[in-house]
């Protein structure tokens, strides 16, 4: 039963996702808040609750990213939108969230994927969580302010830039030499 229980997590904070959308477009930005950090939280007990017994799985390795994807992804468009973050960063996730999908295709195709983040990617994940749960925050309960927002913004630019460039290193070690 255990073994469900990550997975069960995962489709759980994905069906989250399109009620916090529906919330932030309705002006309920404190309770869209709330529910960002109960996604969040579903996300760091799915993955305590995987290693801590056993429960990994093959489904869990490619739904628990997408999650994350969808989860970002959505809130971050909608935050641009309507213009509650420039959208040159969503840009630039979304470029480097095409970039890992690609990376990850090439090598499951070459029979070599291994699933594993790099730890620069969950640095980067870690930073645009923090910025959505901080854009969130000050606009639904004026926690924080435009200072500290912008700040992160910056963070998550640098941090996405340097994933994104951690994952083409990555893939250009492993490129074979060509014959010509």
């Amino acid at each position: 039963m255990i073994r469900h229980v990550p997975n069960a997590l995962t489709i759980l904070r994905l069906l989250l996702v399109p009620l916090i959308i529906w919330l932030m477009g309705h002006g309920g930005m404190g309770a869209a808040f709330w529910l960002f950090v109960t996604a969040g939280l579903t996300d760091a007990v799915d993955g305590a609750v995987a290693r801590l017994f056993d429960a990994k799985s093959k489904l869990g390795t490619w739904l628990d990213p997408l999650a994350d994807k969808v989860l970002l992804v959505s809130i971050y468009v909608t935050l641009a939108a309507e213009n509650h973050i420039p959208l040159w960063l969503v840009v630039l996730v979304v470029l480097r969230d095409v970039l890992i999908v690609l990376y990850a295709v090439v090598y499951v195709l070459a029979g070599s994927f291994s699933g594993s983040p790099l730890f620069i990617s969950k640095i980067n994940t870690a930073a645009q969580l923090m910025l959505a749960a901080l854009v969130l925050a000050h606009l639904g309960l004026g926690w924080g302010g435009p200072v500290l927002v912008e700040s992160f913004v910056y963070v998550v630019a640098a941090t996405t830039i340097a994933s994104g460039a951690a994952y083409l290193m990555a893939a250009s070690r492993n490129v074979p030499a060509s014959n010509s």
